[in-house]
């Protein structure tokens, strides 16, 4: 069993990855670059799927392995699940420089 229960990749994440199916209330100990960061979960977060690490407000940019992975679609707490039922991916997503010539 592992001492940690979820890793945040790059030091900039706000969300990490749990390592095991997490239960709601639980105080999750975070792998971290800068140590170890202390989440308790809001919910009930299935094995490998994202924990908030800090508050996320509507549209604000939501970072994994150091880059923007999404933005939030509605208010997030630390602590909550992320996926996609309160996250708008960017993967595929045209911008304005991805679509100049």
């Amino acid at each position: 069993m592992s001492a940690w229960d979820a890793i945040r990749i790059a030091p900039a994440d706000t969300v990490a990855t749990v390592l095991r199916a997490v239960s709601e209330g639980e105080e999750l100990r975070v792998q971290s670059g800068e140590g170890e960061v202390r989440v308790r979960a809001k919910e009930a977060i299935p094995f490998c799927h994202k924990i908030a690490l800090l508050a996320h407000v509507p549209n604000a940019a939501i970072l994994k392995y150091g880059e923007v992975i999404g933005e939030a679609r509605e208010e997030i707490a630390a602590g909550q699940h992320v996926h996609v039922h309160n996250l708008r991916s960017r993967r595929g997503r045209r911008t304005a420089q991805s679509s100049a010539p």
